[in-house]
């Protein structure tokens, strides 16, 4: 278990559109882009093996995307190696962290220095939601699996715990990149749920990314 103490001032940066890492989660990745190869092995190399994911932006004039301010630092788990030289990694959540400002250097990977500083509480224990009316969220996420032709294992789904519950579905359900970047961007758990029903709500009535996020 990493501590406050253990987190870099300094981390590399994986821009992925539509791709959420939250806190606790997992995230499976498929690496084969050789900057990204680079990244990953040199992520080994540290004592945190940190790999930062962070949702890319456009820029108007400019050839390469912006950043967008916050993102979420994912420890390097797991992987395995294909024959070919791919890698299939898995990614745990450990703290959300602010871009202070790129840096500039020799690695074909983007890298950037952060403050993880308001976000003390991911390194800690999970979240509960003690108002999480669960009977009508299920209900409304029935009826969302089934506008978009989504099937899941409902057990499982009303087994897990809060935390599990919410994270799993901002990180699984196809949503936009700002919708899940708003995820990202809640500060707690209840705050997460509730921005999740508004973007469930929405999509069932069909309206538009920018509305949703009004």
């Amino acid at each position: 278990m990493l501590t406050a103490n253990d987190l870099p001032d300094t981390i590399s940066l994986f821009p992925l559109p539509g791709a959420l890492m939250l806190p606790r989660a997992n995230l499976p990745l498929h690496i084969f882009e050789p900057r990204y190869l680079a990244m990953f092995e040199d992520a080994l190399k540290t004592p945190h093996r940190l790999i930062g994911m962070i949702q890319p932006v456009e820029v108007p004039g400019r050839s390469e995307k912006g950043l967008h301010d916050i993102g979420c630092a994912g420890r390097v788990t797991a992987f395995s190696e294909t024959e070919d030289g791919r890698y299939m990694i898995t990614l745990t959540g450990i703290s959300r962290f602010r871009i202070v400002t790129e840096e500039s250097g020799f690695t074909p990977y983007r890298r950037a220095r952060v403050k993880w500083t308001g976000f003390e509480a991911d390194l800690g224990k999970a979240e509960t939601d003690p108002d999480f009316e669960r009977d009508g969220f299920f209900d409304l996420l029935g009826r969302y699996f089934n506008e978009m032709g989504l099937s899941t294992d409902w057990e499982s789904l009303q087994n897990a715990e809060d935390e599990l519950l919410i994270n799993s579905l901002s990180m699984l359900c196809p949503l936009g990149p700002e919708e899940k970047q708003a995820l990202l961007e809640t500060p707690h758990l209840s705050d997460r749920r509730e921005t999740l029903t508004t973007l469930l709500q929405f999509a069932i009535r069909g309206g538009d990314n920018e509305d949703r996020l009004q």
